[in-house]
């Protein structure tokens, strides 16, 4: 019987929740039994034989959980195996999710996130952490939601010497590039129009101004290229500046414009680039993607969707099978 606690549930925690009540019988099929020890998320918790029915009732009806054990008493005090750590991105210093993390693989414990900020902050710490403690950290979730991109290294090209990369890392940036292609409309005219189907926050900032695609490019090259990146490292421009006519000249010759994150000898650079018109990274939409060149198996590429509460789910999930399959 496989214990788990849940700290951090709001939509990724809650998205997992729901994968793990609707896969129950094929994951046990693949995996084994499991159970929910407890569910935490900023202001409260339950724990015990927790129903994840129940505890998802209870954070919509009420917007958070009851009083409780706080998530650090829980990582520090209970009997589980594994920690799932869903709570929100913090790139400047890693917290709270660090902690928790750091916490976790100390007991032992195996940890599955999708938290970016503990991986840009101290990607080879918490690695070694997990070695020392004969436990595993794995973070598909955090790189590209449902696109597959670490395993798809680790285990499909395994063998190959990775000697760059180069995608598409933000779903926002993308749609507003292609849409102010398509439309012919000016950057701040399709952010508004973003913002409101939800595409955008409400403060674009961590999109725009490129800090998600250097956040993700920094896991990539950590975990891929063996490198001790940090995001200072990474020369960041973001999409502010880009006007409808540098579309209309790029597109006279052929090219379009998209936020490019790439890692190779050059160094690690996120900044708008021209892309052929007919190229794989000429996506529409929110849809992410990534070239990784190898040795031995030349050019790959792999897109999909890089953000939402079922995606992300799903490459958390893919961890969970990854780490305890029969």
């Amino acid at each position: 019987m496989i214990k788990i606690a849940i700290v951090g549930f709001g939509t990724v925690g809650q998205g997992v929740a729901e994968v793990l009540i609707e896969k129950k019988d094929y994951l046990e099929r693949v995996v084994d039994k499991y159970k929910i020890v407890a569910v935490a998320d900023s202001r409260g918790s339950i724990t015990g034989d927790v129903d994840l029915f129940e505890a998802l009732e209870i954070k919509r009806r009420r917007g958070k959980l009851p009083a409780g054990l706080s998530a650090e008493e829980i990582i520090e005090n209970l009997d589980f195996d594994l920690l799932i750590e869903t709570t929100i991105t913090n790139v400047e210093d890693g917290e709270p999710g660090l902690t928790y993390i750091k916490k976790a693989l100390n007991r032992g414990i195996n940890v599955i996130t999708s938290n970016k900020g503990p991986l840009v902050v101290a990607y080879r710490d918490l690695m070694r952490i997990a070695e020392k403690n004969d436990c595993r950290l794995l973070f598909e979730a955090t790189v590209g939601g449902a696109m597959p991109v670490i395993k798809l290294v680790d285990k499909c090209l395994a063998g190959n010497r990775i000697i760059g990369i180069k995608g598409i890392l933000n779903g926002t940036c993308n749609y507003i590039l292609s849409r102010m292609e398509k439309e012919k409309m000016p950057f701040n005219q399709v952010l508004a129009e973003a913002q409101e189907l939800k595409i955008a926050e409400a403060d674009p900032s961590y999109d725009v101004d490129g800090i998600d695609a250097a956040s993700k490019l920094v896991i990539i090259a950590n975990a891929l290229l063996d490198l001790d990146a940090k995001l200072s490292d990474v020369e960041v421009t973001g999409i502010r500046e880009i006007t409808p006519e540098a579309f209309e000249v790029a597109m006279e010759k052929g090219y379009t414009i998209r936020l490019v994150a790439e890692a190779g000898n050059e160094g690690l650079k996120v900044s708008p680039r021209l892309i052929p018109i007919h190229h794989p990274l000429s996506l529409q939409g929110t849809l992410n993607a990534l070239q990784i060149k190898t040795d031995l198996a030349g050019d790959i590429v792999v897109m999909g969707k890089g953000a939402g509460k079922r995606e992300t789910a799903s490459a958390i999930i893919s961890d969970f099978i990854d780490l305890y399959r029969n």
